[in-house]
């Protein structure tokens, strides 16, 4: 159950949006237990976003969340680096203009309930 839900301020095309997709799916292995059969991954792009007061270069804001609560710090920081590629890759999102979040929570709902 992990999301990996990507802001940008650039547009994105369906290609680059299914390479981006491809990334994550390879990405998400580094958290124990979590494989690209449950990713969920939105995409929101041409979105206003100011970083250090200035919009005027791409920027993007990237929030992450998985069920369960033990995921260790490498995982984070294999993501980190594994979602920042990605993101200058395919969109030239620089990685000084891109933040991440990461929540792990015990609280998840699906298919009419919660695990």
């Amino acid at each position: 159950m992990p999301v990996i839900h990507t802001h940008v301020s650039t547009p994105i095309n369906a290609e680059q949006r299914e390479r981006i997709k491809t990334a994550y799916g390879k990405a998400i292995t580094a958290v124990p237990g979590k494989s690209e059969g449950w990713l969920m991954c939105p995409f929101e792009s041409d979105m206003p976003i100011y970083f250090a007061g200035d919009d005027s270069k791409p920027a993007a804001y990237v929030e992450v969340n998985v069920f369960g609560t033990d995921v260790p710090r490498s995982a984070w920081e294999s993501l980190t680096r594994s979602i920042m590629e990605a993101l200058d890759t395919e969109l030239s999102i620089p990685e000084d203009r891109i933040y991440i979040r990461y929540t792990a929570t015990t609280d998840w709902g699906w298919n009419g309930s919660n695990f």
